[in-house]
């Protein structure tokens, strides 16, 4: 017997079927994502944004900046599966702006991740060479090749695309589109604070996917007993490793 798929199922029943990265996931990633990247601008927006303000900031300050910077890219993981479940609601009328928006978006958080982790490193510097051969080692190499900065304008084309995606789907109105897209001109690359427009720029991410994430959360049922079990577990299992990667820290190198 052949069965026919519908393509258009009704709001009742499109609440009931799987979708990654799901509904809990997707509504908390777009609440907690912004508010992780607005915590990170707001713990650094007192020293200046460029590369060497930075590393003398964490030479002062080692606490405070690896936590802005911590913040930073755990913002940029987590909002990962809200940038797919806007998409998805983009994608119920404008599929062609939710694809390239979406992909674009994405890959300029995985761009932001991997400057992340050149951020660390330099920190790193810092603590075993000094804060001026860290300074050197980071000027000298700062034009230095790699591939993720030839992707670095559709990176931030992705906003673009998905604010006008939002807006033609109906999915926001026009301030929150025009917030989502003012991510466009957040500062891209390595070792970047905080200006002072980007506590705006974030600020209007906030604006415009925590509302969302709200109404995801919001529309349908409580999560089973079976995934709080589940949540329980996760989170109980990485306070545990992080506990042994802090008490036991030649172990866990093995």
């Amino acid at each position: 017997m052949n069965h026919k798929v519908r393509e258009n199922v009704s709001p009742e029943r499109d609440n009931t079927i799987f979708w990654f990265p799901g509904r809990w996931i997707g509504g908390l990633s777009l609440i907690i994502g912004p508010l992780l990247l607005l915590a990170a601008a707001l713990l650094r927006i007192q020293f200046h944004f460029f590369y060497d303000a930075q590393l003398a900031a964490y030479a002062h300050h080692p606490v405070l900046i690896t936590a802005a910077y911590s913040c930073f890219v755990l913002g940029c993981l987590f909002l990962w599966p809200g940038v797919i479940t806007l998409v998805r609601f983009i994608g119920r009328k404008h599929p062609a702006l939710a694809v390239w928006g979406g992909m674009f978006t994405i890959l300029g958080l995985i761009g932001r991740v991997f400057h992340g982790g050149i951020d660390h490193m330099a920190f790193q510097l810092v603590n075993v060479q000094s804060l001026n051969l860290a300074t050197k080692a980071v000027s000298d190499s700062y034009q230095a090749f790699h591939i993720v900065r030839y992707l670095n304008g559709w990176m931030m084309v992705g906003w673009i695309l998905l604010a006008i995606g939002a807006y033609r789907s109906r999915t926001f109105g026009l301030i929150r589109s025009v917030a989502l897209a003012s991510m466009f001109f957040l500062p891209l690359g390595t070792l970047k604070g905080t200006r002072f427009e980007s506590t705006f720029l974030i600020l209007g991410l906030c604006i415009a996917l925590i509302p969302l994430g709200i109404k995801v959360l919001r529309d349908g049922p409580p999560p089973s007993r079976k995934a709080i079990y589940w949540a329980i577990a996760f989170v109980a299992g990485e306070i545990i490793f992080i506990l042994l990667s802090i008490l036991f820290p030649e172990i866990m190198r093995h």
